[in-house]
């Protein structure tokens, strides 16, 4: 079995005496790594950092149990291809997140930046090529490899390959943003395998981008298969020194008040601006809970290079530090925001919630929405945006959110906060029973299933 993702397993920091390994972040490597480690299996990634480059060529990049392959990169194609198309295009383009009176804008730099996006796509597709054996499974995983499916049906159609996809995916008025024979080009490759979502409503969506952009006729293979956490994984961190003291630190920080959490990629697609509002909307019309509830927030930095995230990281800070310049007391401060990128702290933070809260605008799955029940050990029930692709199969028992709406979603949480105790407990209970329904394993399976 081969698996390919943009971001490996392993990530390598370079020290005075060599190099230090760490496991990768998201949800491909924490659902799949664990499976596959001394399986034999082969992993391609990109090299994402200068000390990632660095262990490749001193020959060191490797990771015991897997076949890892880092492919070097030239940087500045691996930034076009990154940065410009996947980040700044086709992520925006997927959430839905373009502002159409000026964005996006086409012009001949954009072509130059498709070709490097084309190219490193091909550089991933010749690494597989040269990989594998006659017929071996090939995992290719999301939208900035959505060109290597095609590229492997032109040159190993021997290979059994499925695409997955980890985020929504657009709708076809958003497809025909694209240049059109962008749109074509990747539609083209998506199609010539079978393509998996998190959800059926994003296959579905998927699907009639294909008919859109190739025409009705075209066979669409598409299927909808749910990721869930590792729950022995997840253990394992919850019951770590780091997570202990992680823990010992919130409790210092929030004594014996109600807790409400959030835990996010610092990212516009998050809708962090909002979740405040809709806190400052609860204190401003439901006085009883002035005092007696803290935001804990825990949003980390994702793609600070593009000018678009520092400046909504920006909106973020401004929008905790009105919340609590207008309502700080004494020694409460309503919002504690904390933008460190520390797994312990947000595991700390899921075992102690009240409400969770998870606003987002769009997301293909949301992990956090899961985890957080199996986590959890106050009976916290989850406050979810109707929009997250974990929606629909936590929704018995979740309390559902608007997430354009923050009144309403002021009002969600209080109804979490005011809850009885007993419903608590049964919704509790239920949202742990739901969120631990799919393993990565059962996750892998139907990728196989699908290959074969």
């Amino acid at each position: 079995m081969i698996v390919v993702s943009h971001r490996g397993p392993i990530s390598f920091t370079r020290t005075q005496t060599g190099f230090d390994a760490h496991r990768g972040a998201g949800g491909v490597v924490s659902g799949l790594a664990p499976l596959l480690t001394g399986t034999g299996a082969t992993w391609v990634a990109a090299a994402m950092s200068e000390d990632d480059r660095a262990a490749v060529r001193a020959g060191v990049a490797h990771v015991p149990g897997l076949d890892l392959q880092l492919l070097d990169l030239d940087p500045e194609l691996h930034a076009r291809h990154y940065d410009v198309v996947s980040n700044a295009t086709l992520w925006p383009l997927l959430h839905g997140l373009f502002d159409p009176v000026r964005r996006p804008c086409f012009d001949r730099r954009f072509r130059e930046d498709w070709d490097a996006y084309r190219t490193v796509n091909e550089a991933f597709a010749d690494a597989v090529t040269r990989t594998a054996d006659a017929g071996a499974t090939v995992l290719v995983h999301d939208y900035q490899l959505a060109l290597v499916p095609g590229a492997l049906r032109r040159d190993r159609p021997d290979l059994r390959v499925v695409h997955f996809t980890h985020t929504p995916f657009c709708t076809p008025a958003g497809i025909r943003m694209l240049p059109d024979p962008v749109a074509a080009e990747l539609c083209s490759s998506m199609v010539s395998v079978p393509s998996g979502f998190h959800t059926r409503p994003w296959a579905d969506r998927y699907t009639a981008c294909v008919r859109e952009v190739l025409g009705p006729e075209i066979p669409v293979a598409t299927f909808a298969a749910p990721l869930g956490p590792d729950p022995d994984d997840l253990a394992a961190v919850a019951a770590s020194a780091e997570t202990r003291a992680a823990a010992g630190a919130l409790a210092e920080q929030l004594g014996d008040r109600a807790v409400l959490v959030r835990v996010d990629r610092l990212e516009p697609s998050k809708n962090i601006v909002r979740g405040f509002a809709a806190f400052d909307l609860l204190l401003d019309e439901r006085p009883e809970w002035r005092e007696r509830v803290t935001f804990l927030a825990l949003v980390y930095p994702s793609r600070q290079n593009l000018a678009e995230y520092g400046a909504y990281r920006t909106e973020v800070v401004e929008a905790a530090e009105r919340v609590n310049q207008r309502w700080g007391r004494g020694d409460w401060q309503p919002v504690i925001l904390d933008s460190r990128d520390h797994y312990p702290t947000s595991v700390a933070a899921l075992l102690r919630y009240d409400v969770l809260l998870v606003n987002t605008l769009l997301d293909g799955l949301n992990l956090v929405a899961k985890e957080g029940p199996l986590l959890n050990q106050r009976d916290g029930v989850l406050c979810l945006s109707r929009t997250a692709g974990a929606f629909d199969e936590l929704r018995e028992a979740a309390i559902e959110v608007h997430p354009f709406d923050v009144l309403q979603t002021a009002e969600a949480i209080h109804g979490v906060l005011s809850m009885p105790a007993a419903e608590r407990a049964a919704r509790s209970r239920r949202l742990r029973e739901l969120a631990g329904a799919r393993t990565p394993k059962l996750w892998l399976n139907d990728l196989l299933t699908q290959a074969r």
